[in-house]
């Protein structure tokens, strides 16, 4: 098995995740069976298992496998779970999420992203599991709401409030947000009194969510 065999990239990708404290087993054998290189522009096929960012269209980029991954141990999803994404780009994260919970909402500014990604996700049979919206993030998803689940998939400077208040009962929310010129990711669980419960995760650069809806792309 050379380095260029694909069950020797997925291999590597999981000890890279393990290395980075991911040991959730669920979350590291959907990364390593859902093929990156199926959401990544072509001329970038060949750098799809490797853990960096990747651009997309519209000026975006794709997370690091090993951040994401991050994120979706501190997100905790589970069978029977409603998930928010903002976020979608290529669609990638949605398809792990799918492969986790139950449902998947998510949300993207571009439309051009949108069209490609409710592609792909079609051809992947996994659009009966995901729903796309071409809308402004920030607002949520109030008709599906309440979520068990969400996760931002750009910075913030805090969790906005349409989102807050989608967000069920003891439901938990991972984002990037920026702390002291940093970026960090953190697990905000919902409490019974309505407030956030704050744990930092790790730490990862991602561009802002941007509000509003894209208007030429």
């Amino acid at each position: 098995m050379n380095d260029s065999d694909p069950r020797f990239q997925a291999a590597r990708l999981v000890l890279a995740l393990r290395q980075a404290g991911v040991t959730d087993h669920g979350v590291t054998e959907v990364l390593e069976r859902s093929p990156r290189s199926e959401f990544v522009p072509r001329p970038f096929e060949d750098d799809a298992w490797e853990n960096v960012e990747l651009p997309i269209d519209c000026g975006q980029s794709m997370t690091r496998p090993v951040t994401v991954g991050v994120m979706l141990q501190a997100l905790d999803v589970h069978r029977d779970h409603m998930v928010l994404e903002i976020g979608t780009g290529t669609g990638y994260v949605a398809a792990l999420l799918s492969r986790l919970g139950r449902r998947v909402y998510s949300v993207e500014r571009y439309r051009t992203l949108v069209d490609k990604a409710r592609l792909l996700l079609d051809r992947m049979h996994l659009s009966s599991r995901i729903e796309v919206r071409h809308a402004d993030g920030l607002n949520g998803w109030p008709e599906a709401a309440p979520f068990d689940r969400v996760l931002l998939m750009g910075l913030v400077q805090e969790l906005p409030e349409d989102i807050a208040r989608q967000v069920g009962k003891g439901g938990v929310v991972v984002m990037p947000v920026e702390r002291n010129g940093q970026g960090v990711i953190v697990r905000l669980q919902k409490q019974p009194d309505g407030a956030f419960a704050e744990t930092v995760v790790g730490h990862g650069g991602f561009a802002a969510l941007q509000p509003g809806i894209a208007r030429e792309l």
